[in-house]
């Protein structure tokens, strides 16, 4: 029998309180559904810095870059191991027109981003340098097109421009730009938010023109075309019903748009100034977001028994006011242990239901909302939830393993209960096992007892993300007051684990 690897990745914080006990048995053999690693996916959109300043300075700034990428982001980003990446919005998107992109800089048409804040964007960051980067990150380019102010030829002829072989006229003038081989793109979204800002559309007018746009999205040469259809916000089972029923396999995914967010008129709450009630129904919304699956995903069951079209969680993740003095309709905030711990309930969640969801992106990858990464100038700090998805990488393209968890659970505002351990377990191709456990409670330990059916272990070692309060975050001054350091807390017990788990942080555990 070969020698198995345990990973554990724990989410916990100090200081040390009474604890209770939780209970989670894990079966190692019965694991069958693969964790896409594309659930670990990013977004970057035309919106505030997210792209001009976070990813992008340009080859004649005097902040250390390759090729116009700033080195300290490609880095962080490189350590990620970012699988997908989506672009170019977001709202952005069916504003967009890619002719705009391509070519000289000095001769690209500047136009205002009437989406987000009125900025004045130069499209010095277009097809070109957003393919280029996601060959530098070696991830997938996920493109949203536009549907809502663009044409079927606009569509089309970017789809040739990036993935025909020479011999076509967009292939002649790609070349002409200074790109001789196509790019290889896979995921191709026809539209965006259709039924808001991409449209204003109604559901059957949206799938009849999925179905006229998504027919003129050629394959070129080789490249297969994973065609995403708009989907629907949060609550709106509608949408999905009128796709499914209309659209069905035309589509070979359907999106879904979840946030964490107290509403869309008025305050949003601050991001890091917010009572211990506040941070419960902040957790208590983010685990709704499994009810929410389980209905779209019903209804998709009901038209796709087989479960051949995806779901794609292409844009979740919290949503607070912007932080005072900076720029309206930038949407930037900042990132405290409480976005971290979304972020790790989330992915437990999406994990859970690998059977249907193929994709997940966060919103955004710098600077909005919340965000892997944050940037001044010549600085950078990576935020409490870059360091989640950093110790959650361990369950990219891993088996997802069922268990059972006992644990103590919360009543929070709106007739919420939101348990107070979550967890996810699973085991990748070298037979190493990983298990993700959060602690959501503000006060207390939990002692979690973990039965591996008679897996043998002989020790333990770990890391652990620690804070001494909930909206601890990282800044400019202080870019490291949330990092991982090592973690002592767990020990192997007659072939079992036994972890103290304390409130609110992050640790990584591997056994051998």
């Amino acid at each position: 029998m070969k020698k198995e690897l345990i990973s554990i990745a724990l989410f916990a914080a100090m200081p040390l309180c009474a604890q209770e006990t939780t209970t989670m048995a894990i079966h190692p053999q019965d694991g069958k559904q693969i964790i896409y690693k594309e659930i670990y996916g990013q977004f970057a959109e035309h919106l505030g810095t997210c792209i001009y300043g976070g990813l992008w300075v340009g080859e004649d700034s005097p902040i250390p870059n390759t090729k116009g990428y700033r080195n300290d982001v490609l880095q962080a980003l490189k350590n990620l191991k970012v699988p997908v990446l989506r672009w170019p919005g977001g709202c952005f998107a069916d504003e967009y027109h890619w002719r705009d992109g391509i070519g000289p800089k000095e001769n690209r048409p500047r136009l205002v981003n009437n989406n987000w804040g009125g900025t004045i964007e130069d499209n010095s960051f277009g097809t070109h340098e957003f393919l280029n980067l996601c060959e530098m990150l070696g991830c997938e380019p996920y493109i949203s097109g536009n549907v809502g102010s663009g044409t079927v030829e606009e569509m089309a002829k970017w789809v040739e421009y990036m993935t025909a072989e020479q011999g076509s006229p967009m292939a002649k003038l790609r070349k002409e730009n200074g790109r001789e081989k196509p790019w290889k793109v896979k995921f191709i979204g026809v539209g965006n938010e259709s039924w808001g800002c991409g449209g204003s559309m109604r559901p059957e007018y949206y799938g009849d023109l999925y179905r006229r746009y998504s027919t003129y999205c050629r394959e070129y040469n080789g490249n297969h075309l994973y065609k995403v259809a708009s989907g629907a916000s949060d609550y709106d089972y509608n949408w999905t019903e009128v796709l499914m029923k209309n659209v069905g396999h035309r589509m070979n995914g359907l999106s879904l748009h979840y946030y964490t967010c107290s509403g869309w008129s008025g305050s949003k709450g601050s991001a890091i100034s917010f009572t211990d009630d506040d941070y419960y129904w902040t957790l208590g919304k983010c685990l709704e977001i499994e009810q929410v699956i389980k209905k779209h995903c019903a209804i998709m069951d009901k038209y796709d028994p087989n479960k051949q079209v995806g779901l794609l969680v292409d844009e979740w993740g919290t949503w607070w006011d912007e932080e005072p003095g900076t720029v309206r309709g930038h949407l930037y905030q900042q990132n405290t242990m409480r976005d971290a711990l979304v972020a790790a309930l989330s992915l437990n969640v999406f994990h859970k239901y690998t059977d249907r969801i193929r994709m997940a992106n966060i919103a955004q990858i710098a600077n909005v909302l919340q965000s892997m990464i944050l940037t001044k100038d010549d600085k950078m700090v990576l935020t409490p939830t870059y360091h989640v998805f950093e110790m959650y990488k361990i369950h990219q393209d891993a088996t997802f393993l069922p268990f059972e968890l006992t644990t103590a659970k919360k009543a929070v505002r709106d007739d919420r209960v939101v348990p107070l351990v979550s967890a996810t377990a699973s085991k990748d191709g070298n037979g190493v096992i990983h298990i993700s456990l959060a602690n959501i409670d503000l006060e207390n330990d939990q002692t979690i007892e973990i039965s591996l059916d008679n897996l043998k272990v002989k020790g333990v070692s770990g890391r652990i993300l620690t804070v001494n309060h909930i909206n601890d975050h990282n800044t400019f001054e202080q870019p490291n007051m949330v990092k991982p350091e090592t973690f002592n807390g767990a020990k192997v017990q007659n072939g079992n684990l036994k972890v103290v788990l304390p409130s609110k942080s992050v640790v990584t555990l591997t056994l051998d």
